[in-house]
């Protein structure tokens, strides 16, 4: 029985990781398929092949991309641009969005630094991610301070806290492998201690 539940179990840690992913890329890549894939299959009917929504997608949005960069259509789009940014309501959601979009994929990326802090009070460290540096722009009093982004464990959801420059220490740890041991709450440590000892 006992060698029973044990294959049991190295089945669930085995296979449940490689379906989860899979399901999620399936999923993700179903999304985004449809995009533009709702749009060509009553042209193309029996024709249309999985993942030429997705293709197509994908050359939009470097058409549209390359177009920006010229000089009438690019106007057009900084048009459009300031009119979302006037219209209430409207301008918080696409300033939000513009803005996640751009701290990931801009010039300037958010989350590209790993910071160490201290729970006030305690001994307690808490790891998180520098969004902002400068934030005088934001509000002239905090310009000593830089907003921390910290995630929870397990959850998709974070806190965001604004600490003195000189309380937050900045770690050699490359974003995606602090990401890691968050969500895992420390456990992906343990994987990488297991996997350097059986070496």
């Amino acid at each position: 029985m006992k060698i029973i539940l044990r294959n049991f179990i190295n089945g669930i840690l085995t296979i449940v990781p490689i379906i989860l992913v899979v399901y999620v890329v399936y999923k993700t890549f179903m999304f985004l398929d449809g995009i533009l894939g709702n749009v060509l299959k009553p042209y193309l009917k029996d024709d249309y092949i999985p993942g030429i929504g997705l293709l197509a997608t994908i050359v939009l949005i470097t058409v549209l991309g390359w177009l920006s960069t010229k000089f009438l259509t690019g106007t057009i789009f900084r048009l459009i641009d300031r009119l979302l940014e006037n219209i209430p309501i409207v301008k918080t959601l696409y300033s939000v969005i513009k803005d996640t979009i751009h701290s990931f994929l801009g010039d300037k990326k958010s989350f590209s630094k790993v910071a160490l802090i201290t729970i006030p009070g305690t001994e307690i460290k808490s790891i998180g991610f520098i969004t902002t540096e400068e934030l005088a722009s934001f509000y002239d009093p905090l310009k000593d301070y830089v907003a921390v982004y910290v995630q929870q464990t397990f959850q998709v959801a974070g806190f965001t806290f604004l600490i003195p420059k000189d309380e937050v220490e900045i770690i050699d740890v490359k974003p995606e492998d602090a990401m890691k041991f968050i969500l895992s709450g420390g456990m992906t440590s343990q994987s990488k201690n297991k996997k350097a000892e059986a070496k």
